[in-house]
């Protein structure tokens, strides 16, 4: 049928809703798609919960339609719905073949109709109803007497959905919101897939947390991030799924604490203890490529017990905002995990009445692969940061270096500059403005003396052909005075 005239019946089915919602049983396969499409962007809920419920093929990418119409949450709710339908078992669903319901926003339903038709040859659902279907309508509102043999259960219908659960959010994620709905209510719940799984704020209430990363599957986790104020035992709450993520590809905590509630010895002990169960999961999560511990409190103490059963080598490292300890930052650089870093983020590292000796060990070890290394507000001085040079002069590999923030004079940054311009491979520089820039009492910038500063750094970068050399203020994201340099390599 050619399209313009594809679209005519559509448009004229659509204005009796009543009468679509009964034909749904025995409607062609091939309308399901179009019908669907013109239901959800003329904003017929009634229409796009009933087809949900009868869906003829075994997925619904629903995500590109959500993307594309102006009140997405609407149609969200109906297609939820729907699914509430069928998880409920309300509904014949004889026609039903719905495995998955996809609301990821990454499809594209341009051709609807030669989707339809890929996805029939895929599942072989035939293109029309049985014989036994065409005989009766069928309604979602109910079963009419004499209308055939009991429903056939379906499979466990899969909904393919990122999930971020946001603590007293102004506007909350539906799909969670059904999900939890359920879950309060004790009805049947849908098996939820899902590539990141996020968890920022305070932690929701332990049933509702543990109902959540039930349904997960936990083979189907890619990313997981949790930001908030959890403690080390709400973090455990994870102990029991973290060793089934076997796709876990990335790790973030941020703002988390570990404390235990106790004081003292028995403080410590208790820490010991959930450190142990928790990170002892992390055996089995042999694909963990990127970590990051972001403003972690009292991770100074206990950053070898987090890390030290992390077998397979990490790509990239962040531990951001924390102060750690001499035992701690000389057990960094001997651990497995660091072996082949690419990208090392200490940015906002304190010492704790500590040195930074270890980091030179760490560049050598990592000197072959090492890509980014970001040092940025750490308090470093000249001494710390001479110490570090022969080290850095090892990594051949790096483009990016970011040491803004640091206790640095003119002498030593054009040295630094001077030692690793020919041994590494810099494309990109977050340099600190040296310190006789600042005038006391207040270390007001001085712009003249900065001026002449970026000044007598372009001959030394020159050779290096610089596409960019520029000052940014403490509006930067790192709060730093920073002199970024772009260079053509």
């Amino acid at each position: 049928m050619p399209s313009s005239l594809l679209d005519l019946s559509v448009q004229r089915v659509l204005q009796d809703e009543a009468a679509l919602l009964e034909a749904l049983e025995w409607l062609p396969s091939d309308l399901f798609p179009p019908l669907f499409k013109a239901a959800v962007l003329q904003g017929q809920r009634e229409i796009v919960k009933a087809m949900t419920a009868s869906w003829p093929f075994s997925r619904l990418p629903l995500g590109a339609l959500l993307k594309a119409h102006r009140n997405p949450l609407d149609v969200l709710k109906a297609a939820l719905e729907g699914l509430g339908v069928l998880l409920s078992q309300q509904a014949q669903r004889r026609r039903c073949n719905l495995k998955v319901l996809d609301l990821n926003l990454n499809d594209d339903f341009n051709d609807w109709k030669g989707w339809a038709v890929t996805q029939r040859r895929a599942s072989g659902a035939p293109s029309g109803p049985s014989e036994s279907t065409r005989s009766r309508g069928r309604s979602l509102r109910g079963d009419r007497p004499g209308a055939g043999p009991p429903h056939v259960l379906l499979a466990p219908v899969k909904l393919v959905r990122d999930v971020c659960c946001f603590a007293e959010q102004e506007a909350p994620d539906e799909v969670l919101a059904f999900l939890i709905g359920r879950l309060e209510q004790g009805t049947a719940l849908p098996q939820l897939w899902c590539r990141k799984l996020a968890f920022v704020g305070l932690p929701p209430d332990l049933p509702i947390l543990e109902g959540i990363l039930t349904m997960v599957q936990p083979e189907s986790v890619q990313e997981l991030k949790v930001e908030g104020f959890w403690d080390v035992q709400e973090l455990n709450v994870f102990s029991p799924f973290l060793a089934q993520m076997a796709q876990l590809h990335t790790l973030f905590l941020a703002n988390c604490s570990l404390h235990a509630g106790a004081s003292g010895k028995r403080e410590d002990s208790k820490v010991r203890r959930l450190l142990h169960q928790f990170s002892s999961q992390l055996l089995s999560v042999s694909r963990l490529r990127h970590l990051t511990l972001q403003s972690v409190t009292l991770l100074g103490d206990y950053l070898h017990l987090l890390l030290r059963f992390l077998q397979a080598p990490l790509e990239t490292l962040g531990i951001r905002h924390c102060i750690l300890g001499n035992p701690d930052l000389t057990y960094l650089s001997s651990l497995p995990c660091t072996s082949h870093l690419r990208s090392l983020d200490l940015s906002g590292v304190r010492r704790a009445g500590c040195h930074y000796k270890f980091l030179p060990a760490l560049l050598r070890r990592v000197s072959a692969t090492l890509e980014s290394l970001d040092l940025a507000d750490c308090g470093l001085h000249d001494a710390d940061l001479t110490d570090l040079l022969p080290a850095l002069c090892t990594c051949s590999r790096l483009r990016s270096l970011m040491l803004c923030g640091n206790l640095v004079s003119m002498a030593v940054l054009q040295h630094l500059l001077a030692l690793t311009l020919p041994r590494c491979t810099f494309a990109f520089l977050q340099l600190p403005v040296p310190l006789h820039c600042y005038v006391p009492p207040r270390f007001a910038l001085h712009q003249g003396t900065l001026d002449e500063v970026i000044a007598e750094l372009r001959p030394i970068l020159q050779p290096y052909r610089p596409l960019r050399v520029f000052f940014d203020s403490r509006i930067c994201y790192k709060r730093c005075d920073v002199i970024y340099v772009h260079l053509n390599q």
